[in-house]
């Protein structure tokens, strides 16, 4: 695919990727590199490179190129039946349209139109198969739910493809979700290696603690966000009543100085016990002030800063929620188109067989007639599968951007919580200078709190998979 030219669908500001390509909506890019992973490198008529989502764009179509013939294929071009062309696809591989039908094929046609070209006992017969964009449908395994790897073998475009077990499947669609299958598993690098990354180890789903519902691996990083706010929410709660403590305590220290007793005491003595009284007036005061401190530096922090990530978590879970959705339908949609292709097939070799029994030209009309359904069925299946990719792509593309901004969004609580527990130490102290020594273990594990060490533990313990889609292969 590289070297081919695309056409931007929507702009892109390239923010996304550290050497990302910006775009309107419109503009045509030369496409450079197509690794895995839904981004692709290109560059602009300007001169400009870098890399932009692939479900951003749109191949141009290529139209098929007349093929060269190459030495000894002269002679061979020059027996081809009537009305047959050879052309060469743009992967470099030969196949023949027949001008007069429209029928294509892989292989060389040795007979004339319409009668099949290997015997009905192979199960293999001619069946046109060229696709939209110039490309000739690959074969295509019905009774998987996921795609297989185009084979070298040649192999009629559009004809049934029957299972061959020495042949292993390259994906396996599980709730709607392509990965490469196991066996044939190509060496993934993580997208944040020795991070532990949400965005390396939630793609794919698990069953829920009892056992009976599957959850996905997004699903349980909410799980784990909205965990954080109830956390947060206790955090506050346990303040408030820390504050209504030291309300109450500078309450009574005021009334207690502002007590009778013993104010007959005279000379020296009664001085050193004026001033005792007053200092209990003083401590009230100080007492006051570390309450109302409390409530405006940590109480109230931690309340709005809740509510602002609630609204944060409400954005990403929807979103994703969505994108999912529409995965699934796509899916459903592949699914689908596979059956009909399958069903199309299945009636084209029936009335190929009809042909062998008995010659008629309404025989050869009605072959024709299936041909052509058989091509529009695989045409659509082709589209199914561009639009399940472009799904699974655009939903990729989200879950990375989105998982990383939960991770921000989790680092930026727990800093901030250490933050205002920080504080209240402080506070303390700055109170209680005798009680020091009751908060010098709290003071030294909040110096040890460390996010990255947090997130490693839980990853560990909650990960579904580190294994990230690909798209589905034909």
């Amino acid at each position: 695919m590289s070297g081919s030219r695309c056409q931007t669908l929507y702009p892109f500001s390239g923010e996304r990727h550290r050497q990302g390509l910006r775009f309107a909506a419109g503009e045509l890019i030369t496409v450079l590199q197509v690794p895995d992973g839904g981004w692709w490198e290109g560059q602009k008529e300007d001169g400009l490179r870098g890399w932009f989502p692939a479900s951003y764009v749109q191949l141009l179509e290529q139209k098929p190129r007349k093929a060269t013939p190459q030495t000894g294929e002269d002679t061979l071009n020059s027996h081809l039946p009537p009305g047959w062309q050879s052309y060469m696809s743009p992967q470099g591989r030969r196949y023949y349209v027949n001008t007069f039908t429209n029928e294509t094929t892989w292989e060389r046609p040795s007979s004339v139109p319409g009668t099949p070209k290997s015997p009905v006992s192979q199960k293999s017969s001619a069946v046109n198969g060229y696709h939209i964009s110039g490309t000739p449908v690959h074969q295509l395994d019905s009774g998987h739910m996921s795609l297989r790897k185009a084979s070298g073998d040649p192999q009629t475009p559009g004809s049934p493809a029957a299972p061959r077990r020495q042949s292993k499947e390259s994906s396996l669609t599980i709730n709607s979700v392509t990965f490469p299958h196991p066996d044939v598993m190509p060496e993934q690098q993580l997208l944040k290696p020795s991070e532990w990354s949400y965005c390396d180890y939630f793609w794919a789903d698990k069953k829920d603690s009892q056992g009976n519902n599957t959850v996905s691996g997004f699903e349980i990083l909410l799980q784990k966000q909205l965990k954080g706010k109830q956390m947060q929410k206790e955090m506050a709660e346990f303040v408030r009543e820390r504050i209504k403590i030291e309300e109450e305590y500078a309450k009574n220290l005021s009334k207690l100085s502002q007590n009778s007793l013993a104010a007959q005491e005279e000379g020296t003595l009664g001085e050193a016990w004026a001033q005792l009284k007053k200092s209990l007036a003083d401590e009230a005061e100080v007492h006051l002030k570390f309450s109302s401190k409390l409530q405006s530096e940590v109480e109230k922090p931690l309340l709005n800063f809740r509510e602002n990530f609630k609204k944060d978590m409400k954005k990403c879970d929807h979103h994703i929620a969505d994108l999912r959705k529409h995965l699934a339908s796509r899916y459903a949609a592949v699914e689908k188109a596979r059956k009909a292709l399958t069903e199309r097939q299945k009636d084209l070799e029936m009335k190929t067989q009809q042909l062998e029994v008995k010659l008629s030209n309404k025989t050869e009309e009605e072959i024709k007639k299936a041909r052509r359904k058989s091509t529009q069925a695989g045409d659509d299946l082709m589209r199914c599968v561009d639009l399940y990719n472009q799904a699974q792509s655009k939903w990729f593309e989200e879950m990375v951007t989105t998982t990383l901004e939960l991770e921000r969004l989790e680092v930026e609580r727990v800093e901030m919580i250490r933050q205002h527990l920080c504080q209240y130490t402080q506070l303390r102290h700055e109170t209680d200078m005798f009680n020091q020594s009751t908060v010098e273990l709290v003071d030294q594990l909040l110096r040890k709190v460390d996010p990255a060490k947090d997130r490693e533990l839980w990853v560990k313990e909650h990960k579904t998979g580190d294994i990230r889609p690909v798209d589905m292969e034909i």
